[in-house]
Order: C-alpha cells, then sequence, then structure tokens
C-alpha cells in the first residue's frame, strides 16, 4: 500500500462568502493531521463539478480518496478508513471502538441529516420549513450529553469528536439557540493543533486558488 494518501477537493470556491473552511475534504485533512499519516492534496476543477468526476464519485462531490489500490468516495467512509490506520482515531478495544463507531454514525445520520437541510432551506428564504423543531430537538440532546462528559467515546478524543465537531461547529448551527456545554465542546476539539493546522492548510488552499483566478481576471 502507498505511503502517501491522496485527497481529492476543489481547485476553488468562491471567496470570501463561499464554503471555504467547511469543505469536506478538511474532515480527512484533520484526521491525517491527528493520525500522523503522510498524505497530499489533489483537485478537480469547480468549473463543471456536478459532471467532470462521476467516475470517482458518481454525485459529483468531494471529497473522495486514493489509499494505495484502494479508491474511496464519501467523508465518512473516507474518515473511518483513515481512523483504522491509528488508535490516536479509533480505539483498538471493542467496547470503546463500538462507541466512537456509534457515535460517528450519531454525527453524520442523527445531527447532520438534519442539520445540512435546515441550513439550506433556511437559506434559501424557508425559515418555516419544517425542520427547525426536530433539529432542535437533536442539538439539545446532543447539548445534554456533553455537560456529562468530555469526550463522546473512550474518555478521550476520538474520530467520533472529528465527526462531530465538524458538523456542529457550522456557523449557522452554533448560533441556533444556547447550548453552553456544546460551545465548550467545540472549543476543546477545535483548539487541537491537528484542527488548526488542516482549517489552515485548507484555508492557504483556497485563498491562493482565488488570488490566482483574480490575477488571470484581470
Amino acid at each position: 500500500m502507498a505511503d502517501n494518501v491522496v485527497i481529492w477537493t476543489l481547485d476553488w470556491v468562491p471567496m470570501p462568502d463561499g464554503p471555504a473552511g467547511f469543505v469536506r475534504d478538511l474532515r480527512l485533512r484533520w484526521a491525517c493531521e491527528e493520525a500522523g499519516l503522510s498524505y497530499e492534496v489533489r483537485t478537480i476543477p469547480f468549473e463543471g463539478r456536478e459532471a467532470n468526476h462521476l467516475d470517482r464519485q458518481p454525485f459529483g462531490q468531494v471529497p473522495y480518496l486514493d489509499d494505495g489500490e484502494i479508491r474511496m468516495f464519501e467523508s465518512g467512509a473516507c474518515l473511518l478508513h483513515l481512523a483504522r490506520k491509528s488508535e490516536v482515531l479509533m480505539p483498538r478495544d471493542p467496547v470503546d471502538e463500538a462507541q466512537a463507531l456509534q457515535w460517528t454514525f450519531a454525527a453524520l445520520n442523527s445531527v447532520e441529516m438534519v442539520s445540512v437541510p435546515w441550513w439550506f432551506l433556511d437559506m434559501t428564504g424557508a425559515q418555516e420549513n419544517g425542520l427547525t423543531g426536530w433539529l432542535e430537538s437533536r442539538l439539545s440532546h446532543i447539548d445534554r450529553v456533553l455537560s456529562e462528559r468530555e469526550w463522546l467515546a473512550a474518555d478521550r478524543f476520538t474520530v467520533a469528536d472529528l465527526a462531530m465537531a465538524d458538523v456542529l461547529r457550522v456557523g449557522k448551527v452554533r448560533s441556533f439557540g444556547d447550548r453552553p456545554a456544546t460551545e465548550a465542546y467545540l472549543s476543546r476539539v477545535t483548539d487541537r493543533p491537528a484542527f488548526k493546522k488542516a482549517y489552515s492548510d485548507q484555508m492557504a488552499h483556497f485563498a491562493a486558488a482565488e488570488a490566482k483566478r483574480a490575477q488571470a481576471q484581470g
């Protein structure tokens, strides 16, 4: 298996009001940084992104991943693949591993499944979109859990915290209600050097692309 993981993302996104800092290749960068895995980032064009890489991602999204002969899409699946490479992210104890897995899926299924459509509909002006109460319930449950523990699984940071924090740190979600335990949790997680490095690198990547695009447009 190759030493280098290859993470694929977009070559550019609109700035400053676009998704830079939240494009989901960040999850994979962050996982590699936490686990000390060697990786590189390659890009596909933003223009035509709905159709220009369907052979690698059947829904025209990013990220996707190469790891030797392994080729994967879906950020959650790629995240778990990387997590299994390092005990830093995935505990070896079966009970702790089960906890990490269940909370990773909770982040992506029980929380993000509600927060993303709620955010999208709210941004398009559909404030009364029928999801507000559902989201409020999910976020309140998470805040209750986080008020009782420092980390979601194994009494330490795991891939579950990476996934949950990335879902919860979206500004629109953070500003929805008063959840002090969640805010304290997000501060702990996003203060980690690996997150700061991954976030800074992604922002630098898109800032350089923006500058290059502006120069080309004269």
